[in-house]
């Protein structure tokens, strides 16, 4: 094997430990899909999952979308926990088994998940389940607190 003189080579600064450096490229996808719900109304869902995150990833990911005031818990066939990032309209979606078991793991840019949306279905069902209360009186109903 001959040594090639007079070749520079460069160490370029890498990913630190454990990380494959895919948290950034996923915050400018979301900055890109945060421009198309404010421009248009468009949302958008990245599946986590399907990232190919290294050790540490994932949780840079999250330390840089931040924390919000909004979380909401779902009990369907396991849990699943949606909360809002310190990115107005950025979610993270976390659902899981019964047994605990990640399922899917999504960031959701909406303005609401869809998964807290009432779908069309149960608001017919909801107008039928109010019509049967109010034809079988107020007694079904509970005392208002203030009286």
């Amino acid at each position: 094997m001959t040594a090639l003189p007079g070749i520079p080579v460069f160490v370029q600064p890498g990913c630190g430990p454990g990380e494959w450096g895919n948290a950034l490229p996923v915050l400018h996808e979301i900055r890109h899909a945060l421009a198309r719900l404010a421009e248009s109304g468009e949302s958008r869902v990245i599946d986590l999952n399907a990232m190919p995150f290294g050790p540490g990833d994932e949780e840079r990911l999250l330390a840089l979308l931040g924390q919000g005031e909004i979380e909401a818990r779902l009990n369907a066939l396991g849990v699943t926990e949606i909360r809002e990032t310190a990115v107005p309209g950025v979610w993270l979606v976390d659902h899981r088994n019964a047994e605990g078991e990640r399922l899917v793991l999504h960031i959701e840019i909406n303005t609401v998940p869809d998964i807290l949306r009432t779908q069309a279905p149960d608001l017919r069902d909801a107008v039928a389940t109010l019509d049967a209360r109010l034809a079988a009186g107020t007694s079904e109903f509970p005392p208002r607190p203030d009286s």
